[in-house]
This record gives structure tokens, C-alpha cells and sequence, in this order.
């Protein structure tokens, strides 16, 4: 696998940003960077960490870092999944209310934590916060419940102050979207998959419409339709299809 870090890159961008990367080789893993400036979606930071964290160091090659803003990615925690050390040490300023660095979910408690550590991040009253706790649960969950992924989930955060926005990554190495729908449907393309888990009732773990009381296929339908009533930017990106 190779993978560009580029100047900036954003949901907006994303599709940009991924046909930079090579994912061919899921072998080893090859970063590269923009030399002077790096800018860019916490989904990217975690995808990035998600890719590497199965590799031993070995089969991980980083190119010199030599952006400005590489010590933010090591305060976001990337470094320790790249297997790379910062040349200089980093003064940790606090993280609360700021951002929330990587973070490896693999179970329900590491969830609870996560949300619980999200909270002064959203600068937001209860009922505005409580839709993107649920967000952020569910999108988790079906990690969890779908992904077969070891290492579980990968996610982290960024508030932005001037903007008064968050911005929220969260990835998988596991099978994809794909492989967890057809075990009940027959998509024919990776896109068709990640339509059918977006609509409501769709779960890969039965064909009974509704789903079942444990999976209800509504968790992701419910994200889409959140972020469109509030005008958010949601992106899911599998195998080599996207919807945004």
C-alpha cells in the first residue's frame, strides 16, 4: 500500500485524496508526505492508523517527515502506529476540549470511554450533543459487530474554533462493507453494497426485513438522514467505492 499525504485534504476532497493511494499490497505500507505542510481529515488519520496497525514496523516505511505540522500528527497519536519516532519530543498540550488523539476501540467499555472523552470536545448543549454521541456509537458498533477487524475500530477527533466545528474519523481493516451485506444480499459492486447499508433495515446478519432486535440495520440510515437534515458532511468509503 501507498499513501500520499498531501498539502490538505477533506471530505470534500476525499475521493482526490484516494486515488492517490495504491491499497494493492496490503503487505506493507509506504507513506508519503507533502514537504511542507500537512493538512487533513482526522478520517485520513485514522484510515492511516487503521492500515498500519496490523504491520509489523518491518513491512512499515515512512519518508521523512519534514512538514511544519508533523507534530501534530504525532500528537494525534499517528506516529505510534506508523512505528516511527519524532526526531524531536513533542510538548503534549491538553487535549480537552481540543481533540481527541487515536484512539484503538475494540470492545463496548473502550466505546463508553471514548464517548464519555468526546463530550467537552462538541461545546454543545445536551440535546445537540446526544445525536452525535449516537453517531459516533453506531458507526462504532457496526465495526465491532461487522468488521471482523482484530484491531477494532480506529477514530479521532477535532474540534475547530473558529469554524465552532468537529470533524470525526473513524476506521477498520476488516472485511468491508461489502463482504457484511452479502452475507444475506447479493450485491454486485462494492457500491451497491454501501447503498444497501445505508437504507433502513438492511443488516448483513439476516434477511428478515427490519433486521433483528440486535441489528436493526437502522444505524447508518439514521447518520445519513442526521447529517443531512444538519447539513454535515458524512463520507463512507469501502473497498474502492464511496458515498458521500
Amino acid at each position: 500500500m501507498r499513501v500520499h499525504l498531501p498539502n490538505s485534504a477533506f471530505l470534500g476532497t476525499f475521493d482526490a485524496f484516494l486515488r492517490g493511494c495504491d491499497f494493492s499490497n496490503s503487505d506493507e505500507l509506504v507513506v508519503t508526505s507533502h514537504p511542507d505542510w500537512i493538512y487533513i481529515h482526522p478520517a485520513i488519520i485514522s484510515m492511516l492508523a487503521s492500515l498500519s496497525d496490523p504491520l509489523s514496523p518491518d513491512h512499515i516505511r515512512v519518508h521523512p517527515l519534514t512538514a511544519s505540522s508533523a507534530p501534530y500528527l504525532e500528537r494525534m497519536g499517528l506516529y505510534a502506529f506508523l512505528k516511527i519516532h519524532a526526531d524531536s519530543p513533542v510538548t503534549e498540550h491538553e487535549s480537552a476540549g481540543r481533540f481527541i488523539p487515536i484512539q484503538r476501540i475494540v470492545d463496548s467499555d473502550d466505546l463508553t470511554r471514548f464517548i464519555t472523552e468526546m463530550g467537552p470536545l462538541l461545546h454543545l448543549s445536551v440535546r445537540h450533543v446526544e445525536p452525535i454521541k449516537y453517531v459516533v456509537s453506531e458507526i462504532v458498533r457496526n465495526v465491532l459487530e461487522h468488521s471482523r477487524s482484530p484491531q477494532g475500530a480506529v477514530i479521532c477527533a477535532q474540534y475547530y474554533k473558529k469554524s465552532n466545528r468537529i470533524s470525526i474519523g473513524i476506521a477498520d481493516a476488516g472485511v468491508g462493507i461489502m463482504s457484511t451485506i452479502n452475507r444475506s444480499y447479493d450485491a454486485k459492486t462494492e457500491l451497491d453494497a454501501i447503498q444497501l447499508a445505508l437504507m433502513p433495515g438492511i443488516t448483513g446478519t439476516t434477511k428478515r426485513e427490519g433486521g433483528t432486535e440486535q441489528n436493526a440495520g437502522a444505524g447508518l440510515f439514521f447518520t445519513k438522514s442526521i447529517a443531512t437534515v444538519n447539513r454535515n458532511h458524512f463520507v463512507v468509503y469501502s473497498g474502492s467505492a464511496m458515498y458521500e
